[in-house]
């Protein structure tokens, strides 16, 4: 008996709460804020850290230091991004204090179609090859904010990268395993084991990373410009290998593709205002829950509780039925969006949510119509930059173009075969986006750039930053910190539905107590390592004039300033 009780302790252990000893702060593992005084940057990788403070420190601004952390984590974490995939980003601009947002994403093959699909009997997108691949829109992306806010040269903002793809990295432990996994999945497609398995292997942590290809490509591109990669020699590689391989991706796709500079939203969340980007991306899911959870009284209820939990949980399953029905390329779908994250809205929906039941199944609201990498960046100028990037599932397609040096992204996949859904293929449209970048402000000034990585994780992860920060009173790097909650389940804009309520994943640190109690309350509970997303984050203190910096304690994160 007291073995069995032994064991049973034991298999408990990740769900218990364990803290470490420290002066300030809640009882769970932290580590203390940066601060900075003229500049400051988080990233998931301490290379492109201190690139971007190289570049911070050389005079350049946070546009052009974010530019140069996106090209280098394209290769020291390419089991997240790279020039394959797509880019968003919200910028505060210091000269006219105000933000915009970018829109950087991809549109689909315009010779590829609906019919096609059905024609040859699939029932989704496959995740590789070359039928989920769409117009890779990052490097666009970087000129499009370099032509209206950069002051350096694009060839030394480019030049990092260039120098450790050329000598190359050490890798760190976490992006071997994450390489290891992913090439074992792609080598069969041609090219990517010349590239990622140099010595017939992908490398092993703490071993020398060269990317001779990647290095030549950045140098071109850096050389002539963004038209090298839309309509020049880039584009003219990667059109012909997709024909060759039976895909539809066209020279045509390239040379047409553009950027699109957009309008963030906000909402009010207890007197600050949280922005997000519009779709086709799923920003709006994070400002919904936040107005629904306004409705409850959030710091009453204490961090990780079952309340808590559960009111958060709930609100999630509301959000994600809507981002289901309505979230999709606005230039092909009338988006309610005014009504999505209006308050009125938000208090009907809350209606819906029991206080001591979980529910199985919501309704998407009835409206009349009207793994990625995240950075943040700020300098001594006042600018700050919020940006993510990814290739979508990890390393992408595994198409993989010869001679060029990175695999092209599958973002495609998450487009919908269902006739009548608003994220439906459609030719040249661009596909439901996971990836958003956030801000938060503050009496119309600058208080908090930050992001979470993860897929559906990622609205989830937003609204948990913005209440431990307002509700909880949580630091900025406790907030990050802090166990998170994740609820798979919910309907999908690929045509899923939610099924018997899904999952609650809870990561350790969750008190056992509170864990019984969520499922008393119908909760299907599991405990889960990963998938909880990977956090940056900056805030500007207006009083005392300095940055304080945040980093992801779950990957390689570095936050740095000078």
């Amino acid at each position: 008996m007291k073995k069995l009780f032994f064991f049973t302790i034991i298999a408990m252990l990740p769900l218990l709460t364990f803290s470490q000893d420290r002066v300030t702060g809640h009882g769970f593992a932290t580590r203390s804020e940066i601060i900075a005084q003229h500049g400051m940057a988080a990233t998931s990788q301490p290379l492109a850290t201190q690139v971007a403070l190289d570049i911070l420190k050389k005079g350049g601004n946070a546009i052009d230091a974010a530019i140069a952390a996106n090209a280098l984590l394209g290769l020291v974490e390419p089991t997240g991004n790279g020039m394959g995939g797509d880019l968003f980003a919200i910028i505060w601009s210091a000269r006219d204090q105000k933000l915009y947002g970018l829109n950087a994403s991809g549109r689909s093959p315009k010779s590829l179609t609906l019919k096609y699909f059905k024609e040859n009997g699939y029932d989704k997108i496959p995740s590789h090859g070359v039928l989920p691949i769409s117009v890779p829109g990052a490097v666009d992306g970087w000129f499009e904010m370099h032509g209206e806010f950069g002051t350096m040269d694009m060839k030394d903002i480019l030049q990092p990268a260039i120098d450790y793809a050329r000598n190359g990295f050490p890798v760190t432990e976490l992006i071997a395993y994450y390489m290891a996994s992913g090439i074992h999945n792609l080598k069969q497609f041609p090219n990517v084991a010349d590239v990622y398995m140099p010595n017939g292997k992908s490398p092993a942590k703490g071993e020398i990373f060269k990317n001779p290809a990647l290095a030549n490509t950045l140098e071109k591109i850096a050389k002539k410009g963004r038209d090298e990669f839309y309509k020049g020699s880039i584009a003219k590689t990667i059109s012909k290998f997709v024909k060759e391989q039976g895909g539809f991706l066209s020279y045509e796709d390239f040379a047409s593709h553009y950027s699109e500079w957009v309008e963030p939203l906000s909402v009010n969340y207890r007197g600050y205002d949280v922005w997000e980007l519009p779709p086709n991306g799923q920003g709006t899911a994070a400002l919904q829950q936040l107005n629904i959870m306004e409705n409850f009284d959030v710091a009453a209820m204490g961090f990780g509780t079952a309340a808590y939990i559960h009111h958060f949980t709930e609100a999630k399953k509301l959000a994600f039925e809507d981002r289901a029905k309505y979230y999709a390329d606005p230039d092909y779908n009338d988006y309610p969006i005014d009504e999505l994250i209006s308050k009125e809205y938000a208090a009907e929906r809350t209606k819906l949510i029991s206080s001591d039941r979980a529910a199985r199944s919501y309704p998407a609201g009835e409206i009349e119509k009207g793994n990625t990498i995240y950075l943040t960046v700020a300098d001594q100028f006042g600018n700050m930059v919020s940006l993510i990037q990814s290739n979508y599932r990890g390393m992408g397609s595994g198409v993989c173009a010869p001679g060029l040096g990175f695999i092209l992204q599958d973002r495609g996949e998450l487009f919908s075969l269902e006739e009548g859904q608003a994220n439906v293929f459609e030719s040249g449209k661009r596909p439901f986006h996971t990836i958003i970048p956030a801000f938060i402000t503050n009496d119309g000034k600058p208080w908090i750039s930050f992001g979470l990585m993860g897929g559906a994780m990622q609205p989830q992860g937003h609204a948990q930053i913005v209440m431990n920060l307002i509700d909880f009173g949580m630091n900025l790097q406790e907030a990050g910190d802090a166990p998170r909650i994740r609820h798979g389940g919910s309907s999908q804009p690929t045509g899923g539905t939610m099924k018997n309520g899904g999952i609650l994943y809870l990561e350790s640190g969750i008190r056992w107590e509170e864990i019984q109690k969520l499922m008393m309350m119908g909760h299907k509970i599991q405990w889960d390592l990963g998938g909880y997303g990977g956090y940056q984050a900056i805030m500007w203190d207006e009083k005392n004039k300095v940055y304080f910096g945040a980093s992801e304690s779950r990957k390689d994160g570095q936050a740095a300033g000078y």
